[in-house]
């Protein structure tokens, strides 16, 4: 019998439904007062208003007024709750089916996830195994990745030439929030503010004279200030090269 019992045990563990399959389960007739849509939603909330670090089961069972176990009948801890929450803000991101153009599609979907970033600076922290296994974030791969297919292109090169966009714009975005970030801990309020409190170190490494291409930047650049500008041109310059690389 104890074997039976053990038998049972682990083949009840694989067909043990997973996070997303029972996130697109029916509701049913009587609404449940707790569900994974009202768990993502709060802990992005919270996130947002707090950052990543202040989302743990026990701030987000305060938050939805349950308690600390209420919610580990729906998660099974921080790494579904992740999940939870880079798929419900990925699923803002979206290019209409009748935009075909390979460039515009990818572009659009940079832009976006741009200022998907900007507005949850907590998806830097998110946990890149689990930020690829989303049903909303596979769907803006697949989105591209068609956008790319049936141009002669072997799959190793659409997936290279996705990732590079991908890998530009995280990393870009991370970059701008960061010093966003620092900006705001020390209180400059603006690009100006920022350059005069950094004067002092600036002034003697350009005043060693080993720098004079930074320097001639520092002296003559206008865009010092306008991040949009800077990353739309960044993200043009790794687009040209896919299209000049690739020939599409």
């Amino acid at each position: 019998m104890a074997a039976e019992k053990k038998t049972g045990d682990a083949e009840s563990r694989l067909v043990e439904p997973s996070l997303w399959e029972r996130l697109e389960r029916p509701a049913p007739t009587r609404r449940a007062s707790l569900t994974l849509d009202r768990i993502a939603a709060a802990a992005v909330e919270l996130a947002d208003e707090e950052g990543g670090d202040a989302v743990t089961m026990r701030r987000l069972a305060t938050r939805l007024g349950v308690a600390p176990m209420a919610a580990y009948r729906h998660v099974s801890g921080k790494e579904d709750l992740w999940a939870l929450m880079f798929d419900r803000v990925s699923g803002e991101l979206t290019v209409p089916d009748d935009v075909t153009d390979w460039r515009e599609v990818l572009r659009s979907f940079a832009l976006q996830t741009r200022e998907l970033m900007l507005r949850h600076p907590w998806l830097g922290q998110t946990p890149l195994p689990v930020v690829q296994l989303t049903p909303a974030r596979m769907a803006v791969a697949e989105r591209q990745l068609r956008a790319l297919d049936g141009r002669d292109l072997d799959a190793d090169s659409m997936m290279a030439a996705f990732r590079s966009v991908s890998a530009f714009v995280h990393g870009a975005t991370q970059v701008e929030i960061a010093l966003g970030q620092y900006k705001r801990e020390h209180g400059w309020e603006s690009g100006v503010e920022t350059r005069q409190a950094l004067a002092p170190q600036m002034n003697h490494l350009m005043g060693s004279g080993r720098y004079p291409t930074y320097r001639e930047y520092a002296m003559s650049a206008t865009r010092k200030d306008d991040p949009a500008w800077e990353f739309e041109f960044g993200l043009d310059c790794v687009l040209d090269g896919i299209a000049r690389r690739l020939g599409i």
